[in-house]
């Protein structure tokens, strides 16, 4: 059985995991943007409040994301947090498919499968969103199995 980590914004689901990061119960700090993780302490953020999500979440084989769509898009809380993983990166830019992006200061990274709850306005507008995230993840070298709405979510699917 793999290693999942889940982070979560709502409730309704149940899967086996090792690790959860519930953004309803967790105030996740900002970044403050001062670079240290990069250039003082490699690796490691000022803020503590993550130190052990951090470990879980390069520990497991998947991460399954449960977000709410806020006004269109994610969470402030989600953006927070996604923002707070620039220390698992490198601070030195490589070009990939014609691109910018930072490179992996680890071998491996966890595939993603991410559920979201929420309205929109139009097709073209969660078409949007679903490109931010399989972009997200990609700069992030993460493999995005899966993004499509919560009320789709099978279980059978995380246990592939």
């Amino acid at each position: 059985m793999e290693s999942n980590l889940v982070i979560k914004e709502y409730e309704g689901h149940e899967i086996p995991f090792q690790y959860t990061l519930d953004l309803r119960k967790i105030k996740v700090k900002d970044c403050t943007g001062c670079f240290s993780c990069w250039l003082k302490t490699p690796g490691r953020c000022i803020h503590k409040d993550l130190d052990k999500f951090y470990k879980a979440y390069l520990a497991a084989d998947k991460v399954i994301i449960f977000s709410k769509v806020t006004k269109g898009f994610v969470s402030g809380d989600l953006k927070t947090l996604f923002d707070r993983l620039i220390p698992l990166y490198l601070p030195y830019i490589t070009y990939k498919t014609g691109e910018s992006m930072h490179l992996p200061r680890y071998e491996k990274y966890p595939d993603i499968e991410f559920h979201y709850q929420g309205e929109f306005s139009s097709a073209v507008d969660q078409k949007i969103y679903e490109d931010y995230i399989n972009r997200t993840f990609y700069q992030f070298y993460n493999k995005c199995e899966i993004v499509k709405p919560g009320s789709q979510f099978s279980p059978k699917e995380t246990d592939r």
